[in-house]
């Protein structure tokens, strides 16, 4: 076998190999990128008790005492809301709110 034969051979069967090796090694860190909290309801309210919502959230309750003890944060609800629409279900920027 002349030797441009056997050099081409190699370097396929490398790059083979690492694009092997890539591809399986990025399948589990999409899995594990999706935080378990933001599975449903009950998961969330392990993590975060009285839910989670934006910093400029209000609640919305027929009691007229709002709800003020959800954590306030931008960037975790806009992550469970990513995950799971339904965790917001009244849409009043608090997911999973306890009353």
């Amino acid at each position: 076998m002349p030797l441009r034969r056997r050099i081409a051979a190699a370097l396929t069967a490398t790059m083979v190999t690492s694009l092997a090796g890539i591809a399986v090694a990025a399948a589990p860190t999409q899995a594990a990128s999706k935080p378990a909290w933001t599975k449903n309801c009950t998961q969330l309210n392990k993590t975060y008790k009285h839910g989670v919502g934006k910093t400029t959230a209000r609640d919305r309750t027929s009691s007229g005492r709002p709800v003020t003890n959800f954590k306030r944060s931008n960037s975790l609800y806009n992550t469970a809301m990513r995950y799971n629409r339904g965790l917001d279900r009244d849409k009043d920027g608090i997911a999973c709110e306890k009353r």
